[in-house]
């Protein structure tokens, strides 16, 4: 499967106080986002290659086609860079989340419930399949020390492990589940989902059908929390 990473979902990259950017869409500001585009993609081939400690800013600069004096024109170190290229991933997931909390909090039956994790699929599955590169950087990289460069990575993994226990904890509070402990069906959920997107971008998948990833995820978070039912 290529590597898939959508620039359109990007923030803008920190300006630095030097800068002196112009008008939005005029030259310089074409400038700095075809520059800033130029070092993230860079960034992102060599850290899948080799992974996030073992790649040197200088070295990021020069295949973007610039000297390393110039990468902090854009960003002030390598973990700002890791935090601009994870963030439309790591957006969207959080906002889909908190969607599907606020949901739950609403739902009073177990179909309702199901409906719920539907929805989650449905937001979730089309931004993962734009930004299958910082998702396989995600997936390399989340189980490291949160230091450095990691942190951004780190902090995503770990939110989501978090809202995922609060998610299982509002279906108890409403009676659509029974389970003992939380944490055990989030981490049998989180861990099957996202062993199902390794796979994926592995090969092992390939090609891969977007509805029966849906379709897949769904049956793992409603198997995770019947299998919580029965602990």
């Amino acid at each position: 499967m290529d590597v898939v990473f959508d620039v359109t979902d990007l923030p803008p990259a920190p300006r630095r106080p030097m800068q002196r950017p112009g008008p939005a869409g005029g030259k310089r500001d074409r400038n700095r986002r075809e520059r800033t585009r130029a070092l993230l993609e860079s960034a992102l081939a060599l850290f899948l290659a080799r992974g996030l400690e073992a790649v040197p800013i200088d070295e990021i600069a020069s295949r973007a086609g610039m000297a390393k004096g110039n990468f902090y024109r854009y960003f002030p170190n390598k973990e700002a860079l890791v935090e601009t290229l994870m963030a439309p991933l790591a957006t969207a997931v959080r906002e889909a989340l908190q969607r599907t909390e606020e949901e739950l909090r609403q739902t009073t039956t177990q179909e309702e419930m199901l409906a719920v994790y539907e929805r989650l699929a449905s937001w979730v599955v089309p931004t993962l399949l734009r930004q299958l590169g910082p998702l396989q950087l995600y997936l390399q990289e989340r189980r490291g020390p949160a230091s450095g460069a990691r942190v951004a990575i780190r902090q995503l993994a770990d939110e989501l492990y978090e809202r995922s226990v609060r998610l299982t904890e509002v279906a108890r509070a409403h009676g659509l589940i029974e389970v003992g402990d939380p944490r055990i069906s989030a981490l049998a959920v989180v861990g099957a989902c996202e062993e199902l997107a390794l796979g994926a971008l592995q090969g092992r998948l390939d090609p891969v059908d977007p509805d029966e990833v849906s379709r897949t995820l769904i049956r793992l978070v409603v198997q995770g929390l019947r299998a919580g039912q029965r602990s």
